[in-house]
């Protein structure tokens, strides 16, 4: 037929997605808010239990009193790896985001409708409740050992600045390896979950490295136990996602692949494009190969 491409029967086992005659948006938000609370619920649980062993199993601390190196390497490890193959899983239902800081980046550089920011949010904060609730009953041990605090000699302004920039630095990696689409989207989940883990290792000591309200809302729940700066773990990553959404749309202003074309080119479409587009702007004729 034309039009339609068929290779026969499906083949046993192969799944076959339901078809709907009419899109509905209504039933497309729930389903992403449920892939939003299950992945975020997915990804802090696993993340919690495995920041409690580290602690539990710790055979000694730092020189300050805090976490030594190794349980700080294994805490980063248990956040960075579990958001990987966690958004790796989910990131088709929802886009795998599992937190409102990033959210509020997709939304402000409108890589997300606004609606759907506004449905992520509470289903966000409700999952990592639920995780740190569920990690609280089945695992010995005190949650609050999972709460983000301030190190000894940090004041709140350094702990907000210092979550605004890991903010920052994580958001902008998302907006540029998911969000923008190159040859590479497909494994972006590696290094959005790497930059998670570099930021959890400076950051740990000194603020617990949050970079997500719905990571340091959960525990604290959980414990029945805020401190009094927690607001800095709200703002903080609030704005360090304005940052990195700020300077995501001034390169895209200034078409940051004609500073330097070529980077994704091999024979790919969208590298490809962008090459053209840039020799044609630029009255450059092309090289042929042999």
């Amino acid at each position: 037929m034309e039009g339609k491409l068929s290779f026969g029967r499906p083949m046993a086992g192969v799944f076959q997605p339901r078809e709907h005659a009419k899109q509905s948006p209504a039933r497309n938000h729930f389903v992403a808010a449920t892939g939003e609370f299950v992945g975020t619920f997915m990804f802090l649980f696993f993340a919690y239990l495995g920041h409690s062993m580290s602690v539990a199993t710790a055979s000694d601390s730092g020189r300050t009193g805090g976490n030594s190196n190794s349980t700080i390497i294994y805490i980063s490890m248990s956040y960075g790896l579990s958001l990987l193959v966690t958004a790796w899983a989910l990131y088709r239902v929802s886009g795998g985001l599992f937190n409102p800081a990033v959210t509020l980046g997709l939304v402000i550089t409108g890589q997300l409708p606004a609606i759907r920011g506004v449905i992520f949010f509470p289903t966000q904060i409700l999952g990592g409740v639920v995780a740190a609730a569920v990690a609280s009953v089945i695992i010995p041990g005190d949650i609050a050992v999972t709460q983000t605090t301030l190190a000894d000699g940090m004041s709140k302004a350094q702990g907000v600045f210092l979550e605004m920039f890991l903010t920052a630095y994580l958001v902008f990696a998302i907006l540029m390896l998911a969000a923008e689409k190159s040859k590479a989207t497909f494994i972006a989940p590696i290094g959005i979950g790497l930059a998670l883990f570099v930021a959890q290792i400076a950051g740990v000591h000194y603020t617990g490295a949050s970079l997500n309200p719905a990571r340091s809302f959960g525990p604290c729940v959980a414990a029945a136990k805020f401190q009094g700066y927690h607001w800095i773990y709200w703002v903080g990553p609030f704005l360090g996602a304005m940052i990195a959404g700020g300077y995501f749309h001034f390169v895209k202003f200034f078409n940051y692949y004609e500073a330097n074309p070529g980077q994704d080119s091999a024979g790919g479409g969208f590298a490809d494009d962008i090459d053209v587009a840039v020799r044609e702007r630029q009255r450059i004729p092309s090289s042929s190969t042999a």
